[in-house]
């Protein structure tokens, strides 16, 4: 089951059930305000959208509708280092800090950082930004676990934590500024509920950088390469932290383009995960 955020033409906005190329608008009568985050926050949001009332709405297209980002007021936090090809990439953006992403990879607390609010999200085809003082920007295409104030999965999308290797590769003090800016972090194109995921370990996730219609970057993993699993990165994240609306958890990237590759204005990212979807971005 797949639930959407989407806005119309007339700009309404509202929740739908996704089924194949059809949105079917989600309404309680009793309750109109009814939010993203009020679904997930029930003890089985899969049995809360069959109890909506949904007969009496008329379904529509994809194609016809704006989605937004599947995020109300939750925080974006994300997860570095917890693939081998990542931790790789890390050591490579600079000699000085080689070390530290190695220890990273091998010590029992991961490494994870605040990365957005809300109102720095863009979601499906919107477009994500690279920073003016950056020579070396990336995508970097992430599963991503949908918690609630609970610290339960109930749910999974897609990220792009799109970052400026340079500017991380100068100082890992740098980080922030090379991880956290406008319309750096991307989300959507939905939320699957976990009880329709595939077992994670046959969760495979790709990438594709279109560039004047050229495929430029093609990449793919799967979850089995993780170093961690959800449940580590959950516990650390939620030591000496609460989070009252829940939070979005981007588990890390095993996807890297080489050290030659930049994205640049205008070009196209995609990025499929087994079980949610597709997430479509263009650069500016």
């Amino acid at each position: 089951m797949r639930l959407a955020k989407y806005q119309t033409v007339t700009g309404t906005r509202g929740l739908a059930r996704v089924e194949s190329d059809q949105l079917i608008p989600l309404e309680v009568a009793d309750d109109p305000g009814l939010t993203l985050s009020d679904i997930l926050e029930s003890e089985d949001p899969a049995a809360t959208i069959d109890a909506m009332d949904s007969s009496m709405r008329t379904s529509m297209r994809l194609d016809t509708v704006k989605l937004l980002p599947p995020i109300d007021q939750q925080e974006v936090w994300a997860a570095g280092v917890t693939y081998k090809r990542s931790k790789t990439a890390r050591m490579e953006e600079s000699e000085s800090a080689a070390s530290c992403y190695d220890r990273v990879y091998q010590a029992a607390r991961p490494e994870l950082f605040f990365k957005a609010m809300p109102y720095r999200v863009v979601g499906p085809d919107e477009a994500i930004r690279i920073r003016k003082d950056s020579n070396w920007n990336v995508p970097e295409p992430e599963l991503v676990l949908v918690l609630n104030s609970r610290f339960e999965v109930v749910g999974y999308t897609i990220g792009n934590d799109v970052s400026s290797r340079d500017i991380e590769g100068e100082n890992p003090l740098y980080l922030p500024q090379a991880k956290v800016y406008d319309q750096s972090c991307a989300l959507g194109p939905w939320i699957t509920l976990a009880s329709a995921m595939p077992d994670r370990s046959t969760i495979g996730i790709s990438m594709n950088v279109w560039r004047d219609d050229k495929m430029v970057f093609q990449g793919r993993t799967s979850i089995e390469q993780m170093a961690r699993t959800f449940e580590d990165l959950i516990d650390w994240l939620t030591r000496e932290n609460h989070f009252p609306y829940g939070a979005l958890l981007m588990t890390g990237t095993g996807i890297v383009p080489d050290s030659e590759f930049t994205l640049r204005r205008k070009d196209l990212v995609e990025i499929t995960i087994d079980g949610v979807g597709t997430l479509s971005n263009p650069v500016i």
